[in-house]
């Protein structure tokens, strides 16, 4: 019993050291970072907030009851009537952690295969309201832990394990398991290779850029009277019509190179902000798969030895627990701006940077809308002074592409990404 004792003593310093105190403080500084850094602050970060949460919750509220129950020799230490509850937060938190990932890589193949509507809708409310739902969801699935839990505990008992078992729980075992694992992973598993054929492609043809463009056209027609009777420089303005001609143009190579030269910089960001994701997912599979599998087939399989399956989950759930405290180590290895915030967080340094990066971008934008714009006035003015009959003109902003070349259709989908997303470095590109 000795041997017993001391033998569960150093499992539970062990839990202690590895898991439960990385857990919390890791997750404790992705919260910090994302409140206090400026470059950290939008859409997909406030998931990883909301994850961090969770996942916080499970090393302050799970991990250490469960670490309790394993010092007890399985038995649980509290009033009965608390063990559903702490159910229902173990289920709630790790659901919620699942569910997460799950909303995080639909968000970010929304982003990337419709960049346009997403950044219409890509706002703190519609954020909110996502996570909102989120926590919602694993609500929902982990809620009838303690209606039945309370309903049909003996409040008198002692010395009970503290245990989901199969023959109180055998439909919420079944289809509790396929709501929060095997549902988010397999949409985890289909956006993240539609992402990669997204990224995939959008890179091919950025690398092969078209040379010709067509500008689309404006209501205004500018048409020169060529009539004996009228003056030769008289030029007549007709409003309120619209044809289809369009004007073929040449891009400038500078321009050209500049514009693939950004949308190709976005695009490796994504890819490499992709692949981080792959390995938060191959992560969360390797560690939650055992778990979930063991305790479907605990239900499914009558003939099989209950304890081996118990001894078997004891283990596995230990391992699902990891989970949370991986996540804040994956973003410091692989974002630097994550990375530089928690070593001055752990040195107690609190004070944020400015953002004077993104100061240059902005004269940089300016720059080229101004250059855009100058360039409008001298085609218009050229045009009516060359009499072009009849010819609608546009800002080549509002560009669309040549039917002469089909590579070109994704141009402007990559140049209003670059846009939009402020020709994000990669300090500001979400790695999760």
């Amino acid at each position: 019993d000795e041997q017993g004792n001391e033998v569960q003593v150093r499992w539970a310093a062990l839990l202690i050291l590895l898991v439960i105190i990385p857990t919390i403080g890791g997750n404790i500084l992705v919260i910090l970072a994302v409140s206090l850094e400026k470059k950290l602050q939008y859409a997909t970060n406030y998931f990883l907030t909301s994850l961090a949460v969770a996942d916080l919750l499970v090393g302050l509220f799970v991990m250490p009851i469960a670490l309790l129950i394993i010092l007890f020799d399985n038995a649980w230490p509290f009033p009965t009537a608390l063990c559903p509850i702490w159910l229902f937060l173990d289920v709630l938190f790790s659901t919620a952690s699942i569910m997460h990932l799950c909303a995080i890589s639909l968000d970010r193949y929304i982003a990337i295969k419709k960049p346009i509507q997403a950044s219409q809708y890509n706002s703190w409310a519609t954020t909110i309201i996502k996570i909102i739902v989120v926590w919602l969801i694993s609500i929902g699935i982990a809620i009838p832990i303690p209606i039945r839990g309370i309903e049909e505990g003996n409040g008198n008992s002692t010395n009970i394990t503290c245990v989901l078992m199969p023959d109180r729980f055998h439909d919420f075992i079944l289809y509790g398991s396929v709501a929060a694992f095997f549902i988010p992973l397999a949409i985890m598993i289909v956006t993240y290779f539609l992402t990669i054929q997204v990224l995939r492609k959008k890179a091919y043809l950025i690398n092969k850029p078209p040379q010709r463009f067509t500008w689309s056209t404006v209501s205004t027609v500018f048409q020169r009277d060529t009539t004996p009777a009228s003056s030769p420089e008289k030029v007549a303005m007709l409003n309120g019509s619209r044809k289809d001609k369009t004007l073929s143009y040449d891009m400038p190579i500078c321009r050209t190179s500049t514009i693939g030269r950004k949308s190709m910089q976005t695009i490796t960001n994504e890819q490499r902000a992709s692949k981080v994701l792959g390995i938060v997912f191959f992560l969360f599979l390797l560690m939650w798969c055992p778990f979930f599998i063991t305790n479907i087939s605990s239900v499914l399989c009558n003939s099989c030895n209950k304890e081996v399956f118990q001894k078997l989950m004891e283990i596995f759930v230990w391992i699902g627990y990891v989970s949370s405290g991986v996540n804040p180590l994956v973003y410091t290895l692989f974002n630097k701006t994550f990375r530089e915030a928690f070593s001055r967080y752990i040195t107690c340094n609190y004070r944020t940077t400015k953002p004077i990066e993104a100061l240059r971008k902005c004269s940089s934008r300016i720059s080229f809308r101004s250059s855009v714009a100058e360039n409008s006035k001298l085609f218009v003015m050229h045009g009516m002074r060359n009499g072009i009959n009849p010819i609608m003109y546009q800002s080549p902003m509002r560009l669309r592409s040549s039917p002469i070349q089909a590579s070109s259709a994704i141009l402007l989908d990559t140049l209003l990404l670059t846009e939009n997303e402020v020709d994000k470095t990669e300090e500001q590109v979400s790695y999760v």
